[in-house]
């Protein structure tokens, strides 16, 4: 008997009022496992624009977006 089916036939010995909550509760599992899935990284976000940057020029846009942030400690 496979997983499935051993599901169903425990949900069917249930009363409806139980068989209810067991399908509420199947549905916000199967919500929070779409949400999970449709988080995308930003390299996915980049793919269709083309853009290429290496680790060294990301350093370096960094720098220059920084160099002239206000600094407290000077």
């Amino acid at each position: 008997m496979s997983l499935e089916q051993a599901i169903l036939e425990a949900v069917r010995g249930l009363p409806a009022e139980k068989q209810e909550e067991i399908l509420d509760h199947a549905t916000r599992l199967r919500q929070q496992t779409t949400d999970k899935r449709q988080l995308r990284s930003v390299k996915g976000l980049w793919a269709d624009l083309g853009v290429s940057l290496s680790a060294e020029e990301l350093k370096e846009n960094q720098r220059e977006m920084w160099k002239n942030f206000p600094r407290e400690d000077i």
